[in-house]
């Protein structure tokens, strides 16, 4: 019998619908943007409470983007997503990157063109968080990412792309390790981009600690950032 030839792989592009939340400010229009990226197994709703949470960020613009991959949670049955998997790895990174593109592009075109960005990620989300910093094309002016790394594929990037960051991790995180967040600390010192760190009682988790935090980080963006909505 003769032997069957081996299958081959093929690729072929396909639209799906992304989906965002807003908040937005308790008044004016003029507000800046903080925009957030989910953990694994988690939903814009859920990232959105999460994001509510740090103090004075009533002042801001708020959008909690959801993953294009949907699945259902198995205990709950409610709708969760992830970011990517290894699978087609490099073109994931490209659609999610140009996916944030268009949400912020939405959203400058709906609100204030010229207010400050920051970027918040958690967990999986923080590989997006960094990857929208410096690949999405629009002025990013500060990131903020909690118990995830930075992507091992932007550590070529020029100094000079990094906005301030602000590092958290959890001492009993079993997946983002102490050890994991020194790296990355590490690797920003040698090259001089601004970042400061958090480290809080408690595990793969948002906590009171780092929320404070976030607070002052976006206290200080709106205070020291130029008015501009010139792309990076």
């Amino acid at each position: 019998m003769p032997r069957q030839p081996e299958p081959t792989a093929h690729t072929i592009n396909a639209s799906t619908l992304g989906r965002y939340l807003v908040s937005p400010p308790a008044q004016g229009d003029a507000a800046p943007l903080l925009v957030g990226f989910h953990g694994y197994g988690e939903n814009a709703e859920l990232h959105l409470q999460a994001l509510r949470g740090i103090p004075g960020v009533d002042q801001w613009r708020v959008a909690s983007v959801q993953a294009l991959h949907r699945f259902y949670q198995t205990r709950t049955g409610d709708v969760v997503a992830s970011w990517m998997t290894k699978q087609d790895r490099e073109q994931a990174i490209r659609d999610n990157v140009t996916y944030v593109r268009n949400v912020v592009t939405a959203l400058r075109s709906s609100g204030a063109p010229d207010t400050p960005l920051v970027y918040c990620g958690f967990s999986q989300g923080v590989a997006m968080a960094y990857r929208a910093a410096l690949g999405a094309g629009h002025r990013c002016n500060g990131l903020i990412v909690l118990a995830g790394d930075v992507p091992p594929e932007l550590r070529d990037a020029p100094a000079d792309r990094w906005p301030p960051i602000l590092l958290g991790c959890g001492r009993s995180d079993e997946w983002h390790t102490e050890a994991k967040l020194q790296a990355d600390r590490d690797f920003l010192e040698s090259r001089d981009i601004e970042h400061n760190t958090v480290v809080f009682d408690g595990g793969h988790e948002w906590h009171a600690d780092f929320h404070e935090a976030a607070g002052r980080f976006l206290e200080r963006v709106r205070a020291d950032a130029p008015v501009s909505g010139t792309p990076a």
